[in-house]
């Protein structure tokens, strides 16, 4: 059932595209296996009030970015660089092997990196 919502997100992930106006930006680029993520983010008040990324990757990397981006939005700047590997994990739902770890945290990478 999640393996479905996965791929569902793959074809269609929320949050994709570009924002315009972004106070935050940063490009991310895994290079062992080529995936690279731009996170935007809109940031109004401490809190992030729109995100979008965009860029090109595997399943893993696309379908964390798509989870993430919708976890964050909304959420105070301070309480979303509390967010850990094993948030994003968790997001998944899916068991994540060794060698796609790094996949599945580039958009968190992205994110704190454009909220310093």
């Amino acid at each position: 059932m999640y393996r479905e919502h996965i791929l569902e997100l793959y074809k269609s992930p929320s949050n994709f595209g570009i924002l315009e106006n972004v106070t935050n930006e940063v490009t991310e680029y895994n290079s062992i296996c080529g995936d690279e993520i731009t996170i935007q983010i809109l940031v109004k008040d401490g809190k992030i009030s729109n995100v979008k990324f965009n860029g090109s990757g595997c399943v893993i990397s696309l379908v964390s970015s798509s989870l993430l981006t919708e976890k964050i939005k909304g959420m105070k700047i301070i309480d979303s660089m509390k967010l850990e590997k094993k948030d994003v994990l968790k997001l998944l739902r899916v068991p994540i092997n060794r060698s796609r770890i790094k996949c599945a945290l580039l958009p968190i990478q992205a994110m704190k990196k454009a909220l310093k």
